[in-house]
């Protein structure tokens, strides 16, 4: 039996090791969370909304050791990792309130005046494969609305993140839920595969690579699971004739910097009008220029290390390719001679289609800048990728600015004048090879459901 070992990215000392299962003890969780789950769906909506009230009691009051326990896995700020656990606890909570209704009976009237019901009812084991960069909140997210919805989830988390998925299993139960329904399976990539032909797996939902979803969304068509996939993007930020500036350049620093730049709907391109293009990456350069790294642990450190050697020798390798390929670096761009995956803030400039930075996503504190000539120029540079899961606009204009992000933003969201992560109230998810379906806003509760239609005389 193979294992793994679980690396502290800010020390390099190994934290712990875990034992890889066996194809046998993976179905075995399986089976059991499908068992679980037979009984777990006749509960009421109000019971399961009560069971996510405790849970996220329970993140609540684990919140500091749940996020001491995300740094030293994946070098996350231990601030973010707080934070991240009252999202959890907020997500619980909104699903809460909201699910009831979401899922509740829906009269129809069919034929000449027969009555009709639609019933949103559990369909079975979600199979939940998740990434590191959010190592409680990404898991969680699936399991609030499958709890909600009924089902039964067995999660595979990313390697290095292993003890985050255990411990998040361990509070749920703590908190009552019953200790099959929610499983965690720690396998490699060909079990994996076979865990989504099990034929008690009735819907697979994932968050990663394009490349990792484009092979689990053909391994589950070929066993006809439906999927929700929220994958990578290379979000652009529009800076607009009439942006202004100093409001820019705030958003646009926390935007690239926030999880040490490691999420999915970072602002990673920055599309600047001609007129505004030397006095926001005058600004932009000079405040990346000023953060420092530092010890992820530490209140006042602004910028951690990446979760791991290999991806700071990824992004480092980007930026390369970058400048090889003509673009120019205005602060960064070195690894430091230093313990530690550490990158430093990093801005780009002179960026062109055909460059890492340009075309594909770099999942680090590295910032690529873009000339447009006007607005309309910005926008067809921002929609000018294979990504769209996220983006922004700078601009004093709102009703312009609600306009573009209406009609031509290509993107699943918007964001204008601001920046963030994720809410519990709207929906998230994008189009293109940034994946399909959506989860929060009461969307990712009806995703694994059967709108079932009942016909009656």
């Amino acid at each position: 039996m193979s294992k793994i070992e679980i690396v502290n990215p800010a020390t390099e000392e190994t934290i712990t090791t875990y034992d890889v299962m066996s194809r046998k003890q993976a179905f075995a969780a399986v089976e059991a969370s499908h068992a679980a789950f037979l009984k777990w769906r006749e509960t009421s909506h109000e019971e399961r909304a009560g069971m996510l009230r405790k849970i996220a009691a329970v993140l609540r009051d684990n919140a500091d050791a749940l996020a001491t326990l995300m740094t030293r896995e994946v070098g996350k700020l231990k601030k973010d990792g707080v934070t991240e656990a009252e999202l959890c606890a907020a997500i619980c909570e909104y699903t809460a309130d909201t699910g009831p209704d979401a899922l509740a009976d829906e009269e129809r009237t069919w034929g000449e005046g027969n009555r009709g019901v639609v019933t949103y009812q559990p369909i079975g084991v979600i199979y939940s494969i998740q990434p590191w960069n959010f190592p409680i909140y990404q898991p969680l997210r699936v399991l609030a609305a499958a709890i909600m919805a009924g089902n039964g989830c067995v999660l595979k988390h990313a390697e290095i993140c292993t003890g985050s998925a255990l411990r998040l299993r361990d509070l749920c139960i703590e908190a009552g839920l019953p200790e099959d329904l929610f499983q965690v399976i720690i396998i490699d990539h060909d079990t994996s595969d076979e865990v989504i032909a099990h034929d008690k797996v009735r819907a697979v939902t994932m968050t990663g690579s394009d490349g990792a979803g484009r092979h689990i969304g053909a391994k589950a068509a070929e066993a006809l699971k439906k999927t929700v996939l929220e994958l990578g993007s290379n979000d652009a930020y529009l800076v607009l004739e009439d942006a202004d500036i100093e409001t820019a350049v705030k958003f646009s620093v926390m935007g690239r910097l926030y999880n040490n730049g490691q999420t999915c709907v970072s602002a990673k391109r920055f599309v600047v009008t001609d007129s505004n293009y030397d006095a926001f990456v005058e600004a932009y350069v000079a405040q990346m220029s000023e953060i420092g790294m530092g010890d992820p642990m530490e209140e006042d450190t602004k910028l951690g290390p990446l979760s791991s050697a290999d991806q700071r020798d990824t992004v480092a390798g980007q930026v390369e390719d970058s400048v090889k390929a003509g673009a120019t670096v205005l602060c960064g761009g070195e690894v430091p001679d230093r313990t530690g995956a550490y990158y430093p803030a990093t801005v780009l400039g002179d960026v062109t289609p055909g460059m890492p930075a340009y075309d594909d996503e770099i999942f680090g504190p590295v910032a690529s800048i873009i000339r447009a000539k006007d607005d309309e120029d910005a926008m067809r540079i921002a929609n000018d990728s294979r990504y769209g899961l996220g983006g922004g606009i700078f601009c004093t204009d709102e009703d312009h600015a609600l306009k573009l992000a209406r009609l031509y933003f290509d993107t699943g969201m918007v964001r204008i004048n601001n920046f963030g992560a994720a809410d519990p109230a709207m929906p998230f998810g994008g189009v293109k090879d940034s994946g399909y379906g959506r989860e929060h806003g009461g969307f990712g509760i009806r995703e694994f459901v059967n709108a079932k239609a009942i016909f009656m005389n």
